[in-house]
């Protein structure tokens, strides 16, 4: 579809192809929604990738989660991966073959009994955000990989949630220069899915729902 894009908005020409094919520089998680960047030349490819090994982009998320937190925090700790069943383990010393692994958050709204955070994701690795959030007692909601399955059965039934509130929503850059000018300086958002956006109507939120319902942007 990206190719599709590029050709359809005059951005690319089948000649180009021929050179380069578009490539996706970061991912997102199975079920995570939200904004990924993708290099439509070689050289915007390397700067690109090079910018998110080197944590030079702001990369935050949106999400739900289990419990009430009161303040922002950054927790650390190491991350290990079981392939066999794509699932990590979130330690809080150091093992073998274990990355180390930063995530800030910020509470944006309290409801009774979860919390909306803003994330600011420092390290990116497979599953850091869910994992890492339920390995400190606030698992996100729908999340049954990493969750609480009996919290989330009650989302399932009444919004038709069966996977993790969790959206990669805001990307921002720093000056840059060369390859990848046209979006120094620039913030890029993507709006809520809409099982997002009717939870987040449809809860009473502590300061109002009006109030959560503009986080959304």
């Amino acid at each position: 579809w990206m190719i599709g894009y590029l050709l359809e908005k005059g951005r690319m020409t089948e000649e180009e192809l021929v050179l380069f094919r578009p490539s996706v520089c970061n991912r997102l998680d199975r079920n995570t929604s939200g904004i990924v960047t993708a290099g439509k030349s070689l050289a915007g490819l390397q700067a690109l990738s090079r910018g998110f090994k080197e944590r030079r982009f702001g990369k935050y998320y949106r999400c739900l989660v289990k419990g009430e937190i009161p303040e922002k925090k950054l927790v650390s700790g190491y991350l290990t991966k079981d392939g066999r069943k794509n699932q990590v383990t979130i330690r809080k010393s150091p093992v073998e073959g274990a990355a180390w692994i930063e995530t800030e958050y910020r509470p944006v709204r309290i409801a009774d009994g979860y919390t909306l955070l803003e994330i600011h994701l420092i390290t990116g690795k497979p599953h850091q955000i869910r994992a890492h959030l339920a390995s400190i007692g606030n698992p996100l909601v729908g999340d049954y990989k990493y969750g609480d399955r009996g919290f989330n059965d009650g989302y399932r039934t009444r919004f038709g949630i069966d996977s993790q509130l969790l959206h990669a929503y805001q990307i921002t850059f720093p000056a840059i220069e060369g390859a990848c000018a046209a979006v120094s300086g620039k913030t890029f958002t993507a709006k809520l899915p809409e099982k997002f956006q009717r939870m987040i109507r449809e809860t009473a939120w502590e300061h109002g729902i009006q109030e959560a319902l503009e986080v959304q942007h």
